[in-house]
């Protein structure tokens, strides 16, 4: 597990340097060099130290959201691996979990004369294609069932697509399509276990605390604006608002990992879905205060504010909203003995 100090002193190197994470290769530069500083060994989730790696997670968000959104998803392809029985497969270089299945893009998965799986097809929403080296994908195998595997992105018969990607906010990150042409693979697991193990869920819990720390990040400007204008009531009171919804998330993302800890081989999702939705209404309400308490200026003059003012809202989409809502009031209320007692 990675210092705090540390990171965050890694964090400080990679902020002077001299261009800003906004174009593919600076972002690939400075995960690299987070890597290289052994600042992606993080502990496995619900080994003990839950909240421990959801704190390194938020650290990198509140610091910079497209290098989180790479750093999140290499670490997580690690956490995989390790969880699948599939360490052995672990190579140097940046990897990254590609799991969207849009109806319009799947991969399929045949073999050669040898049995080395094939891939073919397009993968969708394939995020931070440029800058990594291997991906875990979700693909489909000739009996129609979604298998996990593992491919190395610097063969010919791998391509990145350059187009379909228009988001302002997470502009770096670019969610690109990738097709593959009879690509060799490893497999990872056993078909449909990526989303049966335990350990999807708690990679769920991983991205609300990215959420979180970008959140935090942005209420540190409104924090400081109020230190040094502290006869803005106005500003004082969005202030207040601000750390009461951080203060409940950071609550429950305590609590959430506590419970994963506690219950690590227990189906974690209601725990889950509970504490992305806390964490995503409180980035919103944090969204809302900051941007209303500080006005304009930082949004046009400050470029780091800017950049993650507009790469929250397009990180939180991994939320699904109201359908997410609706599963978890599905799982309440199949719950005979449930109550919201103290």
């Amino acid at each position: 597990m990675p210092d705090p100090k540390q990171l965050a002193a890694i964090l400080e190197v990679i902020a002077k340097r001299p261009q800003p994470l906004r174009h593919d290769h600076e972002l690939q530069v400075a995960m690299r060099f987070c890597a290289d500083q052994g600042l992606d060994v993080l502990p496995q989730p619900g080994k003990g130290e839950t909240l421990q790696r959801w704190q390194a997670l938020a650290l990198v968000a509140a610091h910079d959201l497209s290098l989180a959104k790479l750093y999140e998803s290499h670490t997580d392809a690690i956490a995989i691996l390790q969880e699948l029985g599939g360490a052995h497969l672990l190579k140097s270089g940046l990897w990254a979990v590609w799991a969207a299945e849009p109806p319009q893009a799947r991969v399929r998965i045949t073999e050669d004369l040898q049995g080395t799986p094939l891939l073919t097809g397009t993968k969708a929403w394939c995020s931070g294609a440029a800058q990594i080296d291997w991906a875990l994908l979700t693909a489909w195998n000739e009996q129609e069932q979604p298998q996990l595997v593992a491919v190395d992105l610097h063969q010919p018969q791998v391509d990145i697509g350059e187009h379909g990607w228009q988001a302002v906010g997470m502009a770096a990150t670019a969610s690109v399509d990738v097709s593959f042409e009879q690509a060799p693979s490893c497999l990872v697991g056993a078909p449909g276990e990526y989303l049966s193990r335990r350990g999807f869920w708690h990679g769920g819990g991983g991205i609300a605390a990215c959420w979180y720390g970008a959140a935090s990040g942005l209420a540190l400007y409104l924090k400081d604006f109020c230190a040094r204008r502290q006869d803005d009531v106005h500003a004082q009171a969005h202030l207040g608002a601000v750390d009461a919804a951080l203060s409940s998330a950071a609550s429950s993302l305590r609590e959430c990992a506590q419970w994963i800890d506690n219950n690590p081989r227990q189906e974690a999702q209601l725990a889950v879905l509970r504490v992305r939705a806390q964490v995503e209404q409180a980035a919103e309400q944090v969204l809302h205060h900051v941007g209303r308490g500080l006005g304009a200026t930082p949004y046009c003059r400050d470029a780091r504010f800017a950049r993650l003012a507009a790469d929250l809202p397009v990180f939180m989409r991994q939320s699904h909203a109201e359908r997410d809502l609706a599963e978890l009031g599905s799982q309440i209320a199949a719950r005979a003995s449930f109550s919201w007692q103290l």
